[in-house]
């Protein structure tokens, strides 16, 4: 019994924390969507900064980008859908 009761803890933690990850725990913005800048003048701005982005959506208020850095490293970014500014870097 304790081995599953720390099993389903360890699952249960490990959810919680890609949910955090995923949204970083918070909206970027609480401004309406349809004042939300497009996703490819969101993945403009973030390009126009030196990354190269491979993958753009919108998730939980937040613009959520999955690019390449300078340095060649795969670095997912969260931004304000309203203004394009980076917010997090998980």
């Amino acid at each position: 019994m304790t081995r599953t009761a720390l099993l389903t803890a360890r699952i249960l933690l490990s959810t919680v924390t890609l949910a955090n990850a995923g949204s970083l725990g918070r909206p970027c913005t609480t401004t309406p969507q349809n004042q939300w800048l497009s996703l490819d003048v969101l993945q403009a701005k973030v390009e126009a900064l030196g990354y190269k982005v491979q993958k753009a959506k919108l998730k939980a208020a937040c613009g959520e980008l999955y690019t390449i850095g300078r340095n060649g490293g795969r670095i997912e970014l969260f931004v304000d859908p309203t203004s394009g500014a980076i917010v997090g870097k998980p």
